[in-house]
């Protein structure tokens, strides 16, 4: 069995595969590949699958999986699966690290501090007793939830698929948001999820609040997001994900005010590599012990 490493994980995983077969991060050898290890570099589309005759098993280290065409790969018999619970407290961690940068002026006081000024006027607010409204309530937004409770902070959640939590107060989108003060996003990349925070959204939003998104970029209308900073609409806009990555240098969100960007680092912790990998690695034994591979 050949297994491709075709994005960066761990320097530890590849001495960890090598129980299984050959492992390799030639990517030239895509064609010979019976496991390819993806990340989010890798589009794993029709197109990619068609150069690998042998491809039995794609692993998406991570949590979306919409770089990967689950339905050709279910039509060509191709397992293909994520690493579900392994980046939950990397991603939890950084959107909360973002959420809590913005009422505490951190980069400001930083900036100031190292231009020599001694700025004292510009006031902090607390999270505690403001409200976070979660679009999904998955593993990410989960732990998410356990920290804002952890700072007095009331939690409410919009997700379709989901009426009840033990973490969260269960609404409709619109009322969901209504009351926000702090939006955190943590949905999958579908077509129903497609710009869901739009214009029409913001506007039923109440108290101007920050929006943060650890999820897909595409779930968000940049250009109204852009435009609902400028007006006032959005008090500030925290992302570690863009429409397209690297954002174009048009993208409108790299010009707006009151934005904080990362690049997608949400899941690149240290511990969280390491996680993945032992999940990468129990997924594979679990596939040969069924004999699916």
């Amino acid at each position: 069995m050949l297994i491709l490493i075709s994005d960066a994980f761990d320097k530890s995983l590849p001495e960890k595969l090598k129980a299984f077969g050959e492992v390799t991060d030639d990517k030239t050898r895509l064609k010979d590949a019976d496991v390819v290890l993806i990340r989010s570099k890798t589009k794993a589309t029709k197109e990619y699958i068609d150069q690998a005759p042998n491809l039995k098993l794609i692993i998406r280290g991570g949590v979306g999986m919409d770089n990967i065409d689950k339905a050709y790969c279910s039509e060509k018999g191709i397992i293909a699966v994520n690493t579900p619970k392994s980046s939950a407290v990397a991603v939890a961690e950084l959107a909360f690290a973002l959420m809590i940068s913005v009422p505490n002026h951190i980069p400001y006081y930083d900036n100031t501090m190292k231009a020599g000024e001694w700025n004292k006027s510009t006031k902090r607010t607390e999270l505690f007793g403001k409200t976070l409204c979660l679009l999904g309530i998955g593993n990410i937004a989960r732990q998410v939830a356990m920290r804002a409770a952890a700072f007095g902070m009331k939690v409410v959640s919009y997700d379709k698929y989901v009426e009840k939590s033990d973490v969260a107060e269960m609404m409709s989108l619109e009322d969901a948001v209504r009351n926000a003060d702090y939006i955190s996003m943590h949905l999958p990349y579908t077509p129903e999820t497609d710009k869901m925070v739009n214009a029409e959204l913001i506007s039923k939003m109440e108290k101007k609040p920050v929006l943060i998104n650890t999820g897909r970029g595409k779930c968000v209308d940049e250009a109204a997001v852009a435009k609902a900073l400028e007006d006032g609409s959005l008090s500030w806009f925290c992302t570690d994900v863009y429409s397209s990555e690297p954002p174009a240098e048009e993208n409108p969100i790299l010009k707006a005010k009151n934005v904080t960007l990362t690049p997608h680092v949400g899941a690149n912790s240290v511990e969280n590599l390491l996680r993945i990998g032992d999940e990468v690695v129990e997924t594979i034994e679990k596939c040969i012990k069924e004999g699916k591979i």
